[in-house]
């Protein structure tokens, strides 16, 4: 047995000996190459595809290798490849060259333009069958992302006479799809009115002439999916997965998209910890471990723990720490709590050598290098160039924002920033009716007026009683400061003729600015010009009839607020606290204004969320009576069971509203106990306030509190969004207007 196996591995060493020396006696040494058949291509930069070299030994495998080497260029049709007594014969048949493309039956500009970036990138190279094949596929993908799901392209060619070929490309959009139903599905834990007013997308409706979101957008999808799972993530259901999938479901190009949500199992905080190995002993985190230990046993939140780090690693930052980069790792227990172990890395110590810029053909590169935290010259960190990504997505002038960190000079960093702009101009239009009354508003909106990353906003807005435009302009990063500057001019008309007897005009001008003073503190200030003509009827009382006439004032407005919600959509949890005052510099009738509004929500479970607000609004006049037309009200929303502004003060049969206004509001979302409806939400509330004091007569006071208290139900009908309230008045004055059914619908363009 030995001896078969000796005798065995003889001969395939036999074998493998033979192979190479029969390749070896037929490998032969190229002494020159000819290259024939070319006409636009050099011999050169044929005998450059091919890797093969005077004086080089070649077997077949090498001229086999040459011959893929040329054919993998596209540049030829045909190519033979030989040698014979050391002379190497390349005979190529070249393929057209594209000479241009036409495009046809496209006719929206932004839609066009894209196409045309895309086809642009084979004109002037050579023209192959797959080269055609891969792009057509791709202008078909980029048309979904319009909506347009039904493309039929054609493609023909023109040969002409030096071997160019013109390509046209033809297209039939067909007709947009439309979202005709959007359903969640699976272990989705939240109702469907709640999931739908988290996500971008719309289902179509036959009044929904204007917005974009009711077509089938892939881009807008992936969008509406980000935004669930953040919003399943930020509500402690750590592991929740998303999916979505639309389908065809009739014949006029209308889809049904479907979300199907796993949620998983819900998560609460469990220790925080700073793991110590790396921290430099100079940095001081106490005042973080308080905060960590009032997180423990509180629903998980992805939001708050990425908060964490940005507080922590922009400590470490200011103490010049600018190498060291705080990161997390999350462990589960099995009591279905997350550990968070905070960690610190020590950054290699390289810099920013340079900012490349790249896809910017209508923003301005200024726009985008001042929307980063990090410069050329500043030290590399991992932490602020993530923010500074994600401070120039927010800006939601670009469709794509993508980069690419390479090494330059002493491993310092080059950064490739790539931006795909889009359109970022918006129509809108909305209407509303009701017990309240009726309201329209269009108007429109740019987020980056030509490439400069400023806001430009205008919007009209109908009442039953008024009307009110209003133009602004807004630059979100002032001189690149992290501060918003604002100019604004507006005009509207109050008619109250018929009920107060008196109208004002009011016209102005103003300019403010706003930013984040601290973590989660906010400041604005503003400074404004108003020109008021206020007319009177002989329905108006004495009063009223005093002041007729027209009003200059001056006026700086500040405000300021602490937001500490959980999310600023829809919250669960946390408060959040505003305080606005507006003094007059110079004004024909002196008196300060003060508002404050404060809020609190708390979640029992899904299902039942307490909130509280509290509302207080005043003005007093520094010479002579308030003017009539500042006279302050409750707003009809934090008081239902009355009518809107029939309660307070009242002269005749005047409600003329007071010095002061508050009220407050307790409220809980209710499971749906009645009758199993995604769309329907049920919530009980208590409402308290009051208006009171009239500077120029006593008598006409008012001390009395109204309360009232009902239900609600929102409920997301097939002809729009409808509110309805049933409130039952527990307390009111007698000269009160009382209101106990209430129902407003409204919707979107």
């Amino acid at each position: 047995m030995l001896n078969n196996f000796q005798i065995n591995f003889k001969a395939i060493i036999f074998i493998i000996l033979l192979t190479v020396f029969q390749n070896t006696v037929r490998a032969e040494v190229i002494n020159k190459i000819n290259v024939t058949g070319n006409d636009r291509i050099s011999n050169e930069t044929v005998i450059m595809f091919s890797n093969l070299n005077v004086g080089d030994r070649v077997d077949q495998n090498n001229l086999n290798n040459a011959l893929k080497e040329i054919y993998l260029t596209d540049y030829f049709k045909n190519v033979i490849l030989s040698i014979d007594n050391g002379i190497v014969e390349i005979k190529v048949e070249e393929n057209p060259i594209i000479q241009s493309v036409l495009i046809n039956g496209v006719d929206e500009n932004r839609i066009y333009d894209q196409i045309k970036d895309i086809t642009n990138k084979i004109e002037k190279y050579p023209f192959t069958e797959n080269r055609i094949n891969d792009q057509t596929n791709l202008l078909k993908n980029l048309l979904k992302n319009f909506g347009y799901y039904f493309v039929e392209l054609k493609t023909s060619i023109t040969t002409n006479e030096n071997n160019t070929v013109d390509l046209v490309y033809d297209f039939d959009l067909g007709e947009i799809a439309k979202i005709k139903k959007i359903n969640f599905i699976g272990n989705k834990i939240f109702r469907d009115s709640t999931l739908r007013n988290i996500i971008s997308s719309e289902e179509d409706k036959f009044w929904k002439f204007l917005t974009r979101k009711k077509f089938l957008d892939s881009n807008r999808v992936k969008l509406d999916v980000a935004k669930l799972t953040n919003f399943y993530q930020n509500r402690g259901y750590f592991n929740a997965k998303v999916k979505s999938t639309n389908a065809l479901i009739n014949d006029k190009g209308q889809f049904e998209l479907i979300f199907n949500i796993n949620a998983g199992q819900k998560y609460l905080f469990g220790e925080i910890k700073i793991n110590d190995t790396n921290k430099p002993p100079e940095i001081d985190l106490n005042d973080f471990e308080k905060k960590f230990s009032k997180l423990s046993g509180k629903n998980y939140s992805k939001k708050r723990i990425n908060k964490i780090i940005d507080d922590v690693n922009n400590y470490t930052l200011k103490n010049d720490f600018v190498f060291l980069n705080a990161n997390f790792d999350q462990i589960i227990t099995k009591e279905n709590n997350i550990n968070v172990i905070i960690n610190f890395d020590d950054l290699e110590k390289v810099y920013v050598e340079r900012i490349n810029v790249l896809g910017n053909f209508i923003t301005d590169e200024k726009v985008i290098r001042n929307s980063l935290i990090i410069d050329e010259g500043d030290p590399y960190n991992n932490l602020l160039f993530d923010k500074s990504i994600q401070s120039l997505k927010a800006r939601n002038i670009f469709k794509n924002v993508d980069y690419k960190v390479s090494d330059g000079k002493n491993l310092n960093k080059i950064i490739d920033l790539s931006v795909e702009e889009k359109a970022t101009g918006e129509i809108f239009a909305g209407a509303g009716t009701g017990t309240t009354g009726s309201t329209f508003s269009a108007g429109i909106k740019e987020n980056n007026y030509s490439g400069l990353g400023i806001q430009l906003d205008t919007d009209l807005t109908l009442t039953d009683d008024s009307i009110k435009g209003k133009f602004s302009i807004n630059n979100p990063n002032y001189n690149n400061s992290d501060k918003s500057m604002k100019l604004s001019v507006e005009s509207s008309t109050n008619d109250l003729m018929s009920i107060s007897g008196y109208k004002t005009s009011r016209t102005g001008v103003s300019i403010g600015t706003e930013f984040e003073q601290m973590n989660n503190f906010f400041v604005n200030v503003d400074l404004s010009n108003f020109y008021e003509d206020l007319e009177t009827s002989s329905n108006a009382n004495s009063i009223v009839k005093k002041q007729e006439g027209n009003y200059f004032e001056n006026l700086i407005t500040y405000s300021v607020r602490y937001n500490m919600l959980n999310q600023n959509f829809q919250p669960t949890d946390g408060y959040v606290h505003s305080f606005e005052q507006t003094l007059p510099i110079y004004s024909d009738d002196l008196s300060i204004e003060n508002q404050l509004i404060s809020s609190v929500f708390h979640s029992l479970n899904e299902d039942i969320i307490l909130s509280a607000r509290f509302f207080l609004k005043t003005i007093n006049s520094l010479e002579d009576n308030v003017r009539v037309s500042k006279r302050v009200y409750v707003p009809n929303r934090y008081l239902r069971g009355f009518e809107s502004g029939k309660i307070g003060p009242k002269e005749g049969t005047q409600y003329i509203g007071g010095n002061y206004a508050s009220s407050i509001n307790f409220n809980s979302t209710m499971p749906d106990i009645f009758f199993e409806n995604e769309n329907i939400d049920l919530n009980l509330f208590l409402d308290l306030a009051n208006v009171w004091e009239v500077d120029y007569n006593n008598s006409l006071d008012s001390n009395k509190i109204r309360s009232a208290t009902g239900i609600s139900i929102d409920w997301f009908s097939p002809i729009g969004p409808l509110s309805f309230s049933y409130a039952i008045p527990l307390s009111e004055a007698d000269t009160d207007i009382t209101e106990k059914f209430r129902f407003r619908i409204g919707t979107s363009f």
